[in-house]
């Protein structure tokens, strides 16, 4: 496995890998989440780094203090080509909407918007509130989270919902859901800490939008961290199955 590079004329460099030539599953982005989860960040040089989508799901962009990692199975000539043009900043190039854009049109998949990532530890003992665990496949938010996750499991709680599932790279990420009628209770913050102790796996992840300031308060009151931003990119609808996302 190796790195190459060159600059993309515009201040910031353009990492292509790492090659594979064994045709497995890429491992990059999950070993560059995990070693942002432990605090080793990618070096802040304003550089992009290209690496393989982690499998046929999951492709799209992050966005770490001045260096960004592109995550999809494309030409690298072309990726670096689209963030030289852009008329972005170099540091925010690879968020930029132009290069969004235009790789959502190269590889006909589809974002719904640009998602804060943090992460927590696992806690030991039980959660902070009563959860029972359901099998509820027709809930809203698991019919969202089974076109980003898999090994999905949920839990309820009086107002509200816990879910658990593999997403990018295997990473183990959490989503909660309050009722209306719940809200303004501080029943957000005790979820998200939920998550820490029923999680798998040694940390969990959890998206929000950064406009979303009651979720991002109600995450950061558990404990998690902001690591990076991310585009999630995933196959439009209709080309799930060229995409090999299950159906």
């Amino acid at each position: 496995m190796h790195f190459g590079g060159k600059r993309n004329g515009r201040g910031g460099r353009v990492l292509a890998g790492p090659v594979r030539d064994d045709g497995l599953m890429s491992e990059a982005v999950a070993r560059i989440l995990s070693a942002a989860a432990r605090g080793d960040f990618p070096p802040p040089d304003g550089s992009t780094t290209i690496v393989p989508q982690p499998g046929p799901r999951d492709a799209g962009v992050l966005a770490f203090t001045a260096h960004s990692v592109v995550f999809v199975d494309e030409d690298e000539e072309w990726i670096r080509a689209e963030l030289a043009a852009t008329a972005a900043d170099p540091l925010a190039a690879a968020m930029s909407p132009g290069f969004l854009t235009a790789l959502m049109a190269r590889t006909g998949r589809r974002m719904d918007t640009i998602d804060m990532l943090t992460v927590a530890g696992r806690l030991p003992g039980e959660p902070p509130v009563a959860l029972r665990e359901i099998d509820d496949p027709d809930h809203p938010r698991v019919v969202r989270a089974r076109e980003y996750r898999d090994d999905i499991r949920v839990w309820a709680a009086d107002g509200g919902v816990v879910i658990l599932g593999r997403a990018v790279a295997g990473r183990w990420e959490a989503a909660i859901e309050v009722d209306e009628e719940a809200r303004g209770r501080g029943l957000g913050p005790l979820l998200a800490r939920a998550a820490r102790h029923l999680v798998p796996g040694t940390v969990v992840w959890a998206q929000q939008p950064p406009g979303n300031a009651r979720s991002v308060r109600a995450f950061q009151a558990a404990g998690f961290r902001p690591v990076c931003s991310e585009a999630l990119l995933v196959a439009g609808r209709g080309s799930a199955e060229d995409a090999g996302v299950p159906q």
